[in-house]
């Protein structure tokens, strides 16, 4: 079985319907449950919430081999300009759900003493980009405690990583102008704009037994 975040949008979305598309079993978690699609409601920034939707799963599914955590959202704002709610939603969601899912979650993969957790973060945080001083701490704090985690679970043959997309069309970026975009792009090894796919490259990758001794790694989608 697959935990997917952010399930019901974004590469949260594409990486659900593509492991869906694969014949996996896999469950998504979203702020709105969708039944006829295995989505079940989970607001990543409440404690409470995850652990619903945990007592859930624990219940229907008995043995659970993934975590993928993609659940995040963005707000590009100068940093002394961050309105203070503003920031602590992004904390809340991106930094704060991601440990929490993380902890709640892997309790599951310990009892099978086996399994991957992938957590998301971004190009981003290598390019000091003007406006997501927020978005990027939150998202540099999930590469730090992610190499971290990948040690405490490594006896119990969990491997624990990060992909780091470059900029893709989604919800997320709807508020950045091509300009933005082109300029991001521009500092990327690989110039490229991509696509959901390339990213559900990698989790294919990690998610395989090819990718057994890969742990506390950041894999930068685009390179920096």
């Amino acid at each position: 079985m697959y935990i997917v975040s952010g399930a019901s949008r974004g590469i949260g979305k594409f990486i659900f319907e593509s492991l869906k598309s694969q014949k996996k079993n896999v469950v998504g978690l979203a702020r709105k449950a969708d039944p006829d699609k295995d989505i079940i409601e989970c607001d990543v920034s409440n404690f409470e919430s995850i652990k619903s939707a945990h007592e859930i799963i624990k219940k229907r599914y008995k043995k659970i081999y993934a975590l993928i955590n993609v659940a995040g959202i963005a707000s590009m704002n100068l940093a002394i300009a961050m309105p203070e709610d503003i920031t602590r939603k992004i904390i809340n969601t991106n930094l704060l759900g991601t440990i929490f899912l993380n902890q709640v979650f892997s309790t599951l993969l310990i009892r099978n003493n086996n399994g991957r957790i992938i957590n998301f973060s971004t190009v981003a945080v290598n390019l000091a980009i003007k406006g997501e001083s927020v978005y990027t701490a939150s998202k540099a704090g999930i590469e730090s405690y992610s190499r971290t985690l990948a040690k405490e679970l490594s006896s119990f043959n969990i491997t624990v990583n990060c992909i780091a997309p470059g900029p893709i069309k989604t919800d997320l970026t709807a508020g950045v102008t091509d300009k933005q975009l082109e300029k991001i792009i521009n500092q990327q090894i690989i110039q490229k704009q991509l696509h959901p796919s390339d990213v559900m490259d990698q989790v294919d990758l990690l998610l395989s037994e090819k990718a057994k001794y890969i742990t506390g790694e950041v894999i930068v989608v685009g390179g920096v």
